[in-house]
């Protein structure tokens, strides 16, 4: 009887210790970039991004109705600005250069370039009367993907968007 029961203990051990393996072998800890709701934490949407990948972030300046382009880098973990593009001056949007940035023409537009700064998260509140629309490369699919903000998280969604590790739960990330 003794014998049995210790067979059966080892059987489960080894079960659970392959099952425990299979999930840390099925998939790498991936760097992910997350969009959340600021006050919950819940996650609207991920997606796998690596170091130097780029994505976007367009809107319609709320006071000057004209649209807006901000492209970010992921970061060792963060978030770096890469350019601001935009045509119009004042209430936000500054077209002066500061200490290494350096701000050129694209026809009608300034562009802002030169960041050295990188951010933990990012925080919009999703346009109620117009979209934001985020945009970045797909690897896999090897094109690029753009969704409505307001489709994805909602009219005057208050938002997060950040750039980390996976954390393992079982064999899920969040």
């Amino acid at each position: 009887m003794k014998i049995r029961r210790r067979r059966v203990i080892v059987r489960n051990a080894v079960i659970a210790a392959l099952l425990i393996a299979g999930c840390g072998a099925a998939r790498k800890d991936n760097t992910l970039l997350r969009i959340r709701d600021a006050a919950s934490g819940s996650v609207y949407a991920r997606w796998p991004i690596q170091d130097g990948d780029t994505f976007t972030i367009e809107f319609v300046h709320s006071v000057h109705k004209t649209p807006v382009r901000e492209t970010f880098a992921a970061a060792g973990g963060e978030i770096r600005p890469i350019a601001s593009r935009f045509s119009s001056s004042g209430a936000g949007m500054d077209p002066d250069a500061t200490t290494g940035r350096r701000v050129t023409r694209d026809g009608e537009f300034f562009v802002i370039t030169g960041f050295t700064e990188s951010y933990g998260e990012l925080r919009y509140i999703v346009g109620t009367v117009y979209d934001h629309v985020f945009s970045m490369y797909n690897r896999k699919k090897k094109t690029y993907e753009t969704i409505s903000l307001r489709d994805l998280c909602g009219k005057n969604a208050h938002i997060t968007i950040t750039v980390g590790k996976t954390q393992k739960r079982g064999c899920y990330d969040n």
